[in-house]
């Protein structure tokens, strides 16, 4: 295996945004907010190393089931990273159902990609059901999502939690225990370290 080798197309699930809150005595929502600087520090490690694609998981369809202070809360964030890598030049796609009153109007026009620089998709009032049925009408509602290389997930989690499944199918899983707003760019690096002693065969 190259040791140099990096993955073309990286996942990021920043969990564990309500755990970092409640452990510092604020409010559940206040969390996600305070994972905003982290995720432009990463946006800036993955553009140094020449990292061709990223995929970030902001909320799902099932989020919405959260008290509305909470789905505010994780909405604005989203919508504020989106505006600030788009103006860092990410060219930036938005794959969610937009068809609901939970995808933010003001990023509409991200459904289709913007910008020409490193390829980030955000993952907004996304559900893995709806994806797979555009199938139905001709394709994934993510076709313009490639496959994944590497997942990274942050807040112990051992699970996807409907993240892109068919984009998923041979991506390797690194997990962090520490919470997404405590991120250090030293997690991503040991990831790297990981995935390139990784085997990978693609099943063959």
């Amino acid at each position: 295996m190259a040791k140099n080798r990096v993955p073309r197309h990286v996942g990021f699930i920043p969990d564990g945004n309500r755990r970092w809150a409640s452990s510092g005595g604020l409010p559940k929502q206040d969390g996600y907010a305070h994972g905003i600087e982290p995720g432009l520090l990463l946006f800036e490690q993955c553009k140094r190393l020449s990292i061709e694609e990223a995929s970030i998981y902001c909320y799902t369809k099932d989020n919405m089931k959260r008290p509305s202070a909470q789905q505010q809360g994780f909405i604005d964030a989203s919508v504020a990273f989106a505006r600030e890598i788009a103006a860092r030049g990410a060219a930036v796609l938005v794959v969610g159902d937009e068809t609901s009153s939970k995808f933010p109007r003001e990023l509409l026009e991200f459904r289709q990609r913007r910008g020409t620089g490193m390829k980030v998709n955000l993952l907004m009032n996304y559900g893995w059901e709806w994806d797979l049925a555009g199938i139905k009408n001709g394709g994934l509602r993510s076709q313009e999502v490639s496959r994944l290389d590497l997942i990274v997930r942050w807040g112990g989690g051992r699970r996807l939690s409907g993240f892109l499944p068919v984009q998923s199918v041979y991506a390797d899983f690194f997990i962090r225990d520490e919470f997404w707003p405590d991120f250090e760019p030293d997690h991503f690096d040991q990831a790297l370290a990981w995935y390139r002693q990784q085997d990978q065969t693609l099943g063959g």
